[in-house]
């Protein structure tokens, strides 16, 4: 006879009337979870006493703050599945976001939960509650589970009244998205002589396929870019899937005299290297010598797999295997690049970028891929990159978003070039074996922007146009030190799409940008919307586009 031994079920918190339950998540690194908890005690001490306050509401914490720690954030998979195993599934949540965060702790169990969520974050450029909460967001509808999301600077606007509000008495909230046009096959811009291209770039990545190389395929918990096989097979931009254990060995390959030349090379164009002599806290000679073998080694695994794109981890693994990855994938990308050598000494895709797939996030893998042929194709600069959806604030009038990548971009997107970049050590607080970002202020001109999500096994494409400017120095100085010093930053307007759209209706905390001469602009974006129909995909315009393409 089978006997049966579980362990018994924990006692649920539950909601009663006139009540809401608090969880908040963080990182996997626990150092960052130190840094970040005052900040977050600080908005839960701001978000009692408005529901208190101004709607009679009483907030209860659903997992205790962890004294030994030294914070209160869930900071595991398995630590949030304990949570809300012992949480009532029909009471209402607000998950508040004041940092980075891993969504695989929480997202399985709010998959489960039956009560109303709110997604609740802080608008900040030092303490990006956002950035983490647009991670979540995009992780819960490609996981087809609805939610509301809801962004303040500081919990006492009369948006945010008024959203908490509507949610408290409705259990959601609805915001205007109609920024997003969809567009499908039957639309005029298929028609048009740049949609014809398109269609025609389109049908050539289904028949001859785009293959990504991804060295591991989950990065930093975001669900949300990593896309079901089936996805990436129906719109013909198949995975390979690399080992980073693969990626290191093939680095120690590498000989120190090809290192040094490549180090050369950069120096020579003008790069400068903030170097120092203590490696815990400096960057040295020796980080950007073993990053230097890294690019090489990509550009190896890039023409011996026949591969379109290329993307690392980073994260949770390498960096405390070696250097950072950062300069490597800025210079991967760029077209401008160190002549790297294969085995038998021949040039590997000279002139040529190799689009970089920052944290081996598959949602902006596609949009960069799909630019890099069309615009190849076409004979225009190809160098794309994702962003963080960093921050934003206004100057002069203008609100502008604040875009930081977490380490590079292609040299070809900063003011000056290879000759205004700067690399800085990546934070040890993050990068305990250092290495060298690629910084610098982000180049004036037009751009165009696309991100992918996936809604079950399909992909969904939002595209948009937009205008990066050259800040005044004390402005842009200003910007910088408000967020992270060390990466570079762009300063930007989205045509036609506003703060509250992009927040409201973006389904990720990175968005992808290639610039375009304003004079080819419009037929870029008419050629790229008919490519992802052709490819299969269900596309929105976002903004201005959706009024003329």
């Amino acid at each position: 006879m089978l006997t049966l031994t579980l362990p018994k079920p924990k006692p649920r918190i539950k909601a009663e009337k006139g009540e809401i339950l608090l969880v908040t998540n963080a990182d996997l690194r626990e150092s960052a979870n130190v840094d970040c908890w005052p900040v977050q005690e600080k908005f839960e001490a701001k978000l009692q006493n408005v529901l208190a306050e101004r709607f009679g509401v009483t907030m209860k914490r659903a997992h205790p703050i962890k004294t030994d720690k030294g914070h209160g954030f869930i900071a595991s998979q398995r630590e949030g599945s304990d949570v809300f195993e012992g949480i009532d599934p029909d009471s209402p949540v607000i998950v508040l976001l004041t940092a980075w965060q891993y969504s695989h702790h929480l997202a399985p169990s709010l998959v489960k939960h039956r009560g109303p969520i709110l997604l609740l974050a802080n608008f900040d450029g030092t303490w990006p509650g956002l950035v983490g909460m647009l991670c979540m967001a995009g992780t819960l509808t490609g996981l087809g589970k609805t939610y509301s999301r809801l962004w303040s600077e500081n919990f006492d606007d009369a948006f945010f009244f008024k959203g908490l509000e509507t949610w408290l008495k409705t259990g959601t909230i609805e915001h205007k998205t109609d920024y997003l046009k969809p567009i499908g096959k039957s639309h005029g811009v298929m028609k048009t002589a740049a949609g014809k291209i398109g269609a025609e770039v389109g049908q050539y990545v289904l028949d001859h396929k785009e293959i990504i190389g991804l060295f591991d395929t989950f990065c930093m918990g975001m669900i949300n870019g990593v896309f079901p096989q089936k996805a990436l097979a129906t719109i013909g931009m198949p995975l390979e899937s690399l080992s980073q254990s693969a990626l290191l060995v093939e680095m120690a390959k590498v000989p120190a005299a090809l290192r040094e030349e490549c180090l050369a090379w950069y120096e020579a164009r003008g790069m400068r290297f903030n170097f120092g002599k203590d490696p815990a806290t400096e960057l040295t000679h020796d980080q950007v010598l073993e990053q230097c073998a890294m690019l090489i080694a990509l550009g190896r695994f890039a023409q011996r797999f026949g591969l379109s794109a290329i993307g690392v981890q980073y994260q949770q693994g390498l960096a405390h295997s070696c250097a950072a990855s950062d300069f490597a994938e800025g210079a991967i990308g760029s077209s401008e690049r160190f002549p790297i050598p294969d085995e038998a000494g021949a040039v590997i895709r000279p002139g040529k970028a190799i689009p970089c797939i920052n944290e081996v996030d598959m949602g902006s893998a596609i949009p960069q891929t799909m630019l890099w042929r069309l615009l190849d194709s076409l004979g225009l600069p190809t160098e794309s990159t994702l962003h963080d959806i960093r921050w934003g604030s206004e100057f002069q009038g203008t609100f502008y978003w604040d875009f930081e990548i977490s380490g590079s971009v292609p040299f070809s997107h900063l003011k000056g070039g290879i000759a205004g970049a700067t690399g800085y050590r990546q934070p040890p607080m993050y990068f305990p074996k250092g290495g060298a970002t690629i910084a610098g202020q982000g180049k004036a001109g037009t751009f165009i922007w696309a991100r992918a999500h996936y809604e079950e096994t399909g992909v969904v494409l939002h595209i948009g146009t937009g205008h990066a400017v050259e800040l005044p120095p004390a402005e842009f100085e200003r910007r910088l030190r408000a967020t992270t010093a060390e990466w570079p930053l762009m300063n930007c307007v989205l045509d036609g799409v506003s703060r509250d759209d992009l927040m409201a209706g973006h389904e990720s905390n990175h968005i992808t940008v290639a610039y375009v001469d304003e004079s080819c602009l419009k037929d870029v974006a008419r050629a790229l919307t008919a490519q992802a129909l052709t490819q299969n995909m269900k596309v929105f315009a976002a903004g201005t586009i959706g009024t003329w393409l």
